[in-house]
């Protein structure tokens, strides 16, 4: 059980570094501001509107980094500090979210493998860790039978969230490469705004590359603790 802590600590770790590093990026593109004069609204309005999109809502949500698209209702919604501002880390939020509804307008397959994997995901991920915990421990208790197969029934519901965390990552990159080639194609931004546009995407998809390998590391070692209790 302490190696599992050790992992969970370390990666833990790793996504604080680079949460704090995408926190600080953005802080200072924040004070890159384009010289188009645009706003984050704006700009992922122009988008929808290039890619012949009309009925998707560009609205304005609470808090910091707290950007995204909803599918279900079809908004782009884009955080305080996104939708009024003026710089080079509005542009590039902006123009990502934007990138996932051009996605969702598309039928991209990997969004749509993401989208079937919600509900399932919504109902496993928080469960996971105890269902394969409470396996091994029933187990330990009573012996190799009915305890061995609720640990792999967690591990089965953990592999889940390993999955949802892997589909994720061409969806987040896939929709970062379509901002980035439509803000340059569009001129929306000078040469000096787009390589902090892009900066701050590359840290922002590293996030989820962290989640993911997180994820993988998880459900390695609890598969490890389950399968090697058979021996």
């Amino acid at each position: 059980m302490m190696g599992y802590y050790i992992l969970i600590g370390a990666i833990a770790l790793v996504s604080w570094l680079v949460s704090s590093k995408l926190k600080s990026k953005f802080k200072y593109y924040s004070n890159v501001h384009l010289q188009n004069g645009m706003s984050g609204a704006e700009i992922a309005q122009k988008m929808l509107d290039d890619h012949g999109i009309r009925d998707v809502k560009v609205v304005s949500t609470p808090g910091m980094l707290t950007d995204h698209y909803n599918p279900k209702n079809k908004t782009v919604n884009l955080s305080e500090g996104v939708y009024n501002q003026r710089n080079a880390s509005a542009a590039a939020v902006a123009a990502h979210e934007v990138g996932h509804a051009v996605q969702h307008a598309q039928a991209y397959e990997w969004l749509g493998m993401r989208s079937k994997l919600v509900p399932i995901v919504s109902v496993t991920s928080s469960m996971s860790t105890w269902v394969v915990f409470g396996g091994l421990a029933l187990g330990a208790a009573a012996g190799i039978g009915l305890g061995y197969w609720v640990a792999v029934a967690g591990l089965v519901m953990m592999g889940f969230a390993t999955l949802f965390s892997f589909v994720t990552l061409p969806v987040e990159y896939d929709a970062s490469n379509r901002a980035l080639a439509w803000l340059k194609s569009k001129n929306i931004v000078t040469q000096a705004e787009y390589k902090g546009s892009e900066d701050a995407l590359k840290w922002a998809a590293r996030t989820y590359l962290v989640a993911a390998i997180g994820s993988l590391a998880s459900l390695v070692y609890w598969g490890l603790q389950v399968f090697g209790s058979r021996n």
